[in-house]
């Protein structure tokens, strides 16, 4: 058996991190104790994935449209617009 040290996806801290139950669909939850956030290693849905949001984050202040930033990365353009609304505000 190989223990993997798992690192959060949102500050990239190792040391804290303890399992934290199951989804509904069953895959594991992990949370990162130093920045209080809970997470799963790999996501069902793209857009959940914190790493997606920062490029769609980084794609509309570059000048891209909703929708080509949706076909670029996989995703429904009402997710990425809904981004948008978010740092908009």
């Amino acid at each position: 058996m190989v223990l993997e040290a798992v690192s959060c996806k949102h500050c990239g801290q190792t040391k804290h991190v303890k399992r934290y139950g199951t989804t509904r669909a069953g895959t594991q939850r992990y949370r990162c104790y130093d920045c209080g956030r809970t997470f799963v290693q790999t996501y069902t849905h793209k857009a959940r994935d914190p790493l997606v949001k920062e490029q769609i984050t980084q794609m509309v202040l570059n000048g891209a449209g909703i929708r080509d930033t949706a076909r670029v990365l996989g995703v429904n353009r009402n997710t990425v617009s809904a981004q948008f609304k978010k740092l908009a505000s």
